[in-house]
């Protein structure tokens, strides 16, 4: 007799779906982690809570923290200067630990617009954004924003004029950018708190703009 095969065929005695095994084999780069993770342990360099303690950390990280310093930087122009400078410095002083990696902060006015991109893999200012979007470590991306960054700003709803030049900026390992949205005019009488809610993350990685309000 044929049998039909729904949804609710598959169901735990829980009554909830079955998840799929991930019985994949482990890839060359996770047994990697895996091994030196274990030989790090084992030599008392750090401890297995100490990894989870890290990992919680990093789950932690939002762009909302990316938004409290573009925030802090529209209100202050010092803070702003310091941040073009040396952006972990700046970025530490609002107490974001960003470690020995060098962030570079661009800054979006009128006439240039930058984005930012990563061709080799998938580096990304985490400490301020947290995870990258999957959209931003397919290799569809990595290559075009390179070779026609304006038809990929369009297709994220982005319309710059002729006029205003796109920079592409390629991270690295040890050098990850951050973009300082262009503060939209009507945003003047707002609070630091009030502003924050308006960056998003797409903005501070140039695929996105804060439009006027």
């Amino acid at each position: 007799m044929p049998h039909d095969h729904h949804d609710h065929d598959h169901l735990s005695p829980s009554g909830h779906p079955y998840r799929q095994d991930n019985d994949e084999p482990l890839t060359y780069w996770q047994l990697m982690e895996i091994s030196v993770r274990e030989l790090m342990i084992e030599k008392g360099k750090f401890s297995a809570p100490e990894i989870n303690q890290q990992i919680d950390l990093m789950d932690s990280r939002s762009p909302a923290d990316g938004a409290t310093v573009v925030a802090r930087a529209w209100m202050d122009p010092d803070f702003k200067k310091r941040l073009l400078e040396n952006g972990a410095s700046a970025a530490e002083e609002l107490d974001f630990e960003i470690g020995p990696m060098h962030l570079v902060v661009v800054e979006n006015t009128p006439k240039i617009h930058n984005l930012i991109v990563c061709t080799l893999c998938s580096c990304y200012p985490r400490n301020l954004l947290g995870l990258p979007p999957d959209w931003y470590k397919t290799k569809e991306y990595r290559s075009r924003a390179v070779k026609e960054p304006r038809t990929v700003l369009t297709e994220f709803g982005v319309s710059l004029p002729e006029s205003t030049v796109v920079r592409v900026h390629d991270s690295t390992a040890d050098m990850r950018y951050l973009v300082l949205p262009l503060r939209p005019e009507s945003t003047a009488e707002m609070s630091e708190v009030e502003l924050r809610k308006l960056v998003s993350r797409d903005s501070m990685i140039g695929t996105g703009v804060i439009q006027e309000i």
